[in-house]
């Protein structure tokens, strides 16, 4: 069971904190109305992702790793366009946060998630935190495949 919450950033602060970063490139092939299955390409490792349909904090995951050969041959099948993105490691008190910087169609956009051990659990929350984004479906980057960052409109 995953526990993640989702903000967007309201400044660079956090880089001068990052402990490391990774490029990923993520597609997202046929899924059904309750759940999703990606595969995700990082450096040389692989993985598919089979994530329960859910929107808020909870949601069931199960994800398990691929040949890298087997990965980029099923990119191809993914729906375009793929995610890009780095993923970069912030620690602030005691979480680690993933912040994600998307390129390609969805450049511009960072977002700041952070993995919790129960829903009520309680954090720190770093300065350059913005709004929270959890339940809101166009941060999900199964939708930034069929409506990009760079396809919103200023007033969405």
């Amino acid at each position: 069971m995953e526990i993640e919450r989702k903000f967007l950033v309201t400044n660079d602060n956090w880089r001068q904190h990052i402990t490391s970063s990774v490029r990923m490139v993520q597609g997202y092939l046929g899924g059904n109305d309750h759940s999703s299955v990606r595969i995700r390409v990082n450096n040389d490792m692989a993985d598919i992702n089979i994530k329960a349909k859910v929107i808020g904090a909870q949601r069931s995951e199960f994800e398990y790793a691929i040949p890298i050969e087997d990965a980029m041959e099923m990119l191809e099948l993914c729906e375009k366009p793929l995610i890009e993105k780095t993923r970069h490691h912030v620690e602030h008190y005691e979480h680690v946060w993933e912040i994600d910087e998307f390129a390609g169609e969805n450049a511009g956009l960072i977002v700041a998630e952070v993995e919790l051990n129960a829903i009520e659990e309680e954090f720190e929350r770093p300065d350059w935190l913005g709004a929270e984004v959890t339940e809101d479906v166009r941060y999900y980057n199964i939708c930034l495949v069929t409506n990009p960052y760079s396809s919103w409109r200023a007033c969405d």
